[in-house]
């Protein structure tokens, strides 16, 4: 390994997860299945990408972990926060996600996850009826009383570092208010005011975890960490912020297909996404105000790839619609079906159909790995703020607005901003150019 300045991945790495659903429970058992050599972390890039360093002579394809210090999978320690109060072996068993026999090996440890309580709002996801809520006067009382989970947890389990990642439900849209997002100051006077309209509980998450220097990880498409009042906080906490929303399925693939359409200079007429899922995410959806947080997300992917003011033959006009629907009989296994419409020489139209039968959380699962151990990396690293290199893994990538600035959505420039970061992190020269 060269040399570099990040701080080895000495001691245990604390992940606590927002949600104890789906998504987290195949991420925790997949994790504590593959340390006991029982299954392979298939889909973890941290565990199987190879990254180039150097060019010439001097070319070698690296493995993560050979480049910079990366977190070994036996140093990680689940906790969690969950509106119902089922463990983590509970929770897999009822999501029906993993069969019987590829929870068992580790139910002893997955039993031992039993969620601490969660700072809830029922007007921000009206379909989830649990009860294992904190009793907040206000939003900054949540701050506080988050902040003590963290606190506690890091110190009974000895842990050196804590990351915190949101694998709960939507919540429904808040649009950014620059009355009380725009800085630190006025958030933390709209949260101890208990101005619920304003501030989600998913803003209590994140700021509690930055107070306690742990970095965070928005994996939904709420409006959380996209405001210039979390970015200030990153930035005095020193923290590593990423989100939003992770990238799994159907715009895992908009995000790769759509450049073969621009690269190859074919017009777009239209696009139209459906999806149909059951389990928790697809209840919640079902919702409307819940659903517009997730269109927005879903929407912004097309438009930063294939761009009017570019190429206006081609790209003008197009129209793009993403629908999601509840269909219980699904469960996790989503659908995600694309009809898009496209026109070559001389105008002549053709269309392209894709349907990608996916499991959503055997997707999700190895986002979150690779999320909270680059998340950790960054931190020991130095890197604070508005994680771009982390792109990669999101629908709906963060960046700064109030400047103009826009998302980079492009799947393989998105890759490139990544392999540039860890080369720059350990120690080698970020040579490849995005474009």
């Amino acid at each position: 390994m060269k040399q570099n300045n990040v701080k080895p991945a000495e001691g245990k790495l604390g992940i606590l997860v927002v949600g104890n659903g789906a998504v987290a429970t195949t991420f925790m058992t997949g994790v504590l299945m593959t340390r006991k050599g029982l299954t392979k972390p298939i889909g973890a890039m941290t565990q199987y990408d190879k990254i180039r360093v150097g060019k010439g002579a001097e070319k070698k394809y690296l493995h993560y972990k050979d480049i910079v210090p990366m977190t070994e999978l036996k140093d990680i320690v689940f906790g969690c926060w969950d509106v119902y109060p089922q463990n983590a072996y509970q929770s897999a068993m009822y999501c029906e996600v993993l069969k019987e026999k590829d929870i068992n090996p580790v139910k002893d440890e997955l039993e031992q996850i039993v969620p601490m309580k969660a700072a809830f709002d029922k007007n921000y996801a009206k379909r989830l009826e649990g009860d294992n809520i904190k009793d907040c006067k206000t939003r900054w009382e949540m701050v506080e009383a988050l902040r003590k989970d963290i606190h506690d947890f890091k110190t009974k389990n000895g842990c050196a570092r804590i990351v915190v990642l949101w694998a709960a439900s939507t919540e429904i849209y808040v649009p950014v208010n620059m009355e009380v997002h725009d800085t630190m100051e006025h958030l933390e006077a709209a949260m101890k005011a208990n101005d619920t309209e304003n501030v989600s509980p998913s803003m209590c998450y994140a700021y509690a975890s930055l107070a306690e220097g742990a970095p965070f990880i928005m994996g939904a498409p709420n409006t959380t960490v996209d405001i210039p009042a979390m970015w200030e906080m990153a930035e005095k906490t020193k923290m590593p912020i990423a989100g939003k929303d992770f990238k799994t399925g159907q715009t895992l693939v908009k995000s790769g297909f759509s450049p073969i359409i621009g690269t190859r200079c074919l017009g777009l007429s239209g696009w139209f996404s459906t999806n149909i899922l059951g389990n928790r995410d697809g209840l919640v959806l079902d919702e409307p105000a819940n659903f517009r947080t997730k269109e927005v997300s879903k929407l912004s992917t097309l438009e930063t790839i294939l761009k009017p003011e570019d190429q206006p033959d081609l790209y003008t006009d197009y129209y793009h619609k993403v629908r999601i629907n509840y269909y219980p009989p699904r469960n996790d296994n989503k659908e995600g079906w694309d009809n898009i419409d496209i026109f070559g020489w001389m105008g002549y139209p053709m269309q392209i159909k894709i349907d990608f039968l996916c499991r959503d959380s055997i997707l999700a699962a190895p986002l979150c790995l690779d999320l909270c151990l680059l998340s950790d990396l960054a931190a020991r690293a130095g890197k604070y703020g508005i994680q771009r290199f982390l792109s990669f893994y999101l629908k709906s990538p963060m960046h700064d607005y109030t400047k103009g600035e826009e998302a980079v959505n492009h799947l393989y420039q998105q890759y490139t901003m990544l392999k540039n970061a860890i080369r720059e992190m350990g120690g080698y020269e970020a040579d490849e150019e995005i474009d």
